[in-house]
């Protein structure tokens, strides 16, 4: 049985979707789960926290600084692991430490936490040109809304094929992939993105890798939601990747 964590914090969003830390309860209602110690203004503090107090398992945040962290523990337990990110943005813009939501994938490629042929961005549509640079220079796999809607099954058979290679993957979802009208109760809008049907689809082929150890779940923010539009979704995220096979 998947066990579940959640993150009450939105330390890490610099301010731009502060309420996400309010979406855990909302999203594991009726689940158990093991919270994590979250030290009030203190992210350096909570991140220790978060790497002690994480394992294997599925983990709802809060923001998306949240990876660093999970990661890290599951870069301590495997010697080759993989890091898919659903996102519609790269989050490598800085360096900032400790690292930022804007930045997590920029720390751990440049202090060689993950390995850069093991990162795979899946649904970036708004990119800093500093972005575009790390991403070209690192040669990092991803697929931008114009890859990604030539062909989503062959775009998915990719990602399936190079997920095969790692010895533990690890899946982040910021809940920006989708496009707002299936997702408006997030910090960053940007229009052009997936729909919850298209998602779902990469989430249930993802889902039967037999080495997916970890899953966050990103970026929901109750405070800006319609209708309760965005946690019904991520509600759904979690059915959609627990379900038994």
């Amino acid at each position: 049985m998947m066990k579940f964590y959640k993150i009450d914090s939105s330390q890490g969003s610099l301010g731009k979707n502060n309420g996400c830390e309010k979406a855990p309860d909302l999203i594991l209602d009726g689940v158990n789960f093991v919270k994590i110690n979250v030290v009030k203004n203190n992210l350096e503090e909570t991140n220790d926290n978060i790497f002690n107090e994480v394992d294997e398992g599925f983990i709802v945040g809060g923001d998306h600084s949240i990876t660093y962290s999970c990661f890290r523990k599951l870069a301590r337990k495997y010697k080759n692991p993989g890091l898919v990110i659903f996102d519609a943005h790269p989050d490598c813009v800085n360096d900032f430490r400790p690292p930022c939501h804007e930045d997590f994938v920029n720390v751990l490629v440049n202090d060689k936490i993950v390995k850069k042929e093991n990162v795979i961005l899946i649904g970036i549509r708004d990119i800093d040109p500093i972005e575009m640079r790390f991403l070209q220079e690192n040669k990092i796999l991803f697929f931008d809304d114009k890859k990604l809607f030539n062909d989503i099954e062959e775009v998915c058979d990719v990602i399936m094929e190079n997920s095969r290679r790692f010895d533990a993957l690890y899946l982040s979802i910021d809940i920006d992939v989708l496009d707002p009208a299936f997702a408006p109760g997030t910090g960053n809008l940007s229009p052009g993105g997936l729909s919850s049907k298209e998602l779902f689809y990469f989430l249930r082929r993802l889902r039967l890798l037999k080495n997916l150890k970890m899953i966050d779940l990103v970026e929901v923010n109750p405070d800006k939601d319609i209708n309760g539009i965005t946690v019904g979704v991520a509600k759904q995220i979690v059915k959609e990747l627990t379900l038994k096979v």
